[in-house]
């Protein structure tokens, strides 16, 4: 529990997704530094670097040349934005100013299908790695975009198992 000029934030720290006490409506915007160091603050800050080096990696190359390269790139741009609009929904609680929305549900809807899409990418990124672009002056840099997004098709994996935890916990509770 945090006291802050008369206004009262209830901050459960297994729960990172568990919004503010509705009583909670200052004005200020403030980092929530208990989300960041939660796991799935974590997750979610690997998957913002990871998600960047898979778009930076792919997009100093000439992936426009391989259509199957555009859609990599496609998922990697919208999931980035979105995940780090979420980042900043999230770290300043803006989130729990709009409690129409059902949180615990679109978190769960979005990391289930971030960590399917990228893997998805990922799957189709190392078929044409693997396939005969070997020869192409920009075969490591698509090679090492392959493994990022494994490794951010992944952390969106635990992200989806955290956020249906707190999806079940929301629904039973």
């Amino acid at each position: 529990m945090e006291e802050s000029g008369g206004s009262r934030a209830v901050i459960n720290t297994s729960n990172p997704y568990q919004e503010f006490d509705q009583s909670s409506s200052t004005s200020v915007v403030a980092c929530d530094s208990h989300f960041i160091r939660s796991p799935s603050g974590i997750l979610v800050c690997a998957e913002v670097v990871l998600g960047l080096l898979v778009c930076g990696l792919i997009a100093g190359t000439d992936y426009f040349r391989v259509s199957a390269f555009g859609w990599v790139m496609f998922v990697a741009v919208f999931y980035w934005l979105l995940t780090l609009f979420l980042l900043i929904l999230f770290l300043t609680h803006t989130h729990s100013r709009i409690p129409q929305v059902p949180w615990a549900t679109v978190v769960l809807v979005f990391n289930s299908s971030a960590a399917v899409l990228y893997l998805v990418s990922a799957v189709v990124e190392a078929t044409l790695v693997g396939r005969g672009v070997k020869g192409h002056h920009n075969y490591n840099s698509w090679a090492a975009s392959t493994f990022f997004a494994f490794l951010v098709s992944l952390c969106y994996a635990g992200s989806a198992v955290l956020s249906f935890r707190t999806w079940r916990e929301r629904d039973s509770g």
